[in-house]
């Protein structure tokens, strides 16, 4: 899978932020590895091995910058997003209405805008000077025209998510834990990540139970890009599948080892799934997507769209690990739930 296609993301991508769209080219997954004091507390110097990088803290970084919108709720969840200085990318107010992010919307409004330019595949576009001139010591995400290289020059250290890192296999709920976990030994916030892990695992296991009274069936995740282009899918790696699996839902390319990946419409309508989870940036409902993907030659004739089983969901509710596909697993029970009643 090249940069490009691992970005991809795309579908919600753009809007959702670099987030999605910023990958890691090396085959090894992230870890952290460092000593902690017996209470749970990091003691620094700190190793973290991120792709293809080793990156090291001698304290807990104190100047974030986001150039992705999935680690906002991962941050929050530790009590550390007063750290980040500025952000990139469109970080909808709707992934944050639900009561237990509080005021999460207005705080994140009120962070100084870098830029919020995504093009038609998702991707965040943003020139790296405007990064190092927030002076960061930490920034999250990798977009196109930022590299580790040009920030470490400055003294910044980047931080992406293990999906991005090519080889990092098939994914599961682990990875969203192990990733709450390792900010959590980054920012010195240990106890907090176990607490933050904790309720997550434990939402998690409701909808599995939840959804183990339906009946289980099949559904695809795509992408299209907006304005016409290649339509995409997700396959293993992706938090797509785990997410499609906790909720009764066979991903019907799960047994692509990829994350995202281009998908003809031949190959989805031979796969028939029997729903569609459409991917967006919309700042609305996604309803402005769904033509999008009408438009593919034969998808409209698919039995997933004659029988008004499709849903648009924001990129971070699917991708990637955040405490947002928990909420968006929930969104999707839900909608089963009122679907099949």
């Amino acid at each position: 899978m090249d940069r490009r296609t691992a970005l991809l993301a795309p579908l919600v991508l753009g809007a959702l932020g670099a987030a999605a769209l910023s990958g890691c080219d090396d085959g090894s997954t992230s870890s952290a590895a460092g000593p902690s004091d017996g209470d749970g507390t990091t003691r620094y110097p700190l190793e973290i091995t991120d792709c293809e990088a080793t990156l090291a803290f001698d304290a807990a970084p104190e100047r974030v910058v986001l150039l992705e919108t999935a680690p906002v709720t991962i941050l929050d969840g530790i009590g550390v997003l007063d750290t980040v200085v500025a952000k990139a990318g469109v970080f909808s107010p709707a992934y944050y209405r639900a009561q237990h992010f509080g005021d999460l919307a207005k705080r994140v409004a009120a962070i100084d805008v870098l830029s919020d330019d995504i093009n038609g595949a998702g991707h965040l576009q943003i020139n790296q000077e405007v990064v190092i001139a927030q002076s960061p010591d930490l920034v999250l995400g990798l977009p196109d025209g930022v590299t580790r290289e040009g920030l470490s020059s400055a003294g910044a250290q980047v931080l992406v998510q293990n999906v991005y890192c090519d080889g990092a296999g098939a994914a599961d709920w682990d990875d969203l834990f192990d990733e709450v976990r390792q900010y959590g030994r980054i920012f010195d916030r240990q106890q907090a990540a176990d607490q933050l892990v904790s309720a997550l695992d434990e939402r998690v296991d409701t909808v599995r139970e939840d959804a183990s009274s339906r009946k289980r069936m099949s559904a695809a995740v795509l992408y299209p890009t907006v304005g016409g282009g290649p339509l995409y899918t997700y396959g293993a790696a992706s938090m797509a599948t785990p997410q499609l699996d906790a909720v009764g839902l066979d991903n019907v390319f799960a047994s692509s080892s990829e994350r995202v990946f281009e998908v003809s419409s031949e190959a989805l309508i031979d796969a028939d799934p029997d729903h569609l989870i459409v991917l967006h940036q919309d700042e609305g409902d996604g309803s402005d997507v769904l033509p999008e993907l009408e438009r593919t030659a034969g998808i409209s004739d698919l039995a997933a769209v004659q029988g008004g089983r499709v849903r648009a969901q924001l990129f971070n509710f699917t991708e990637p690990a955040s405490p947002l596909v928990v909420d968006g697993a929930e969104r999707l029970a839900h909608w089963l739930s009122e679907l099949h009643a």
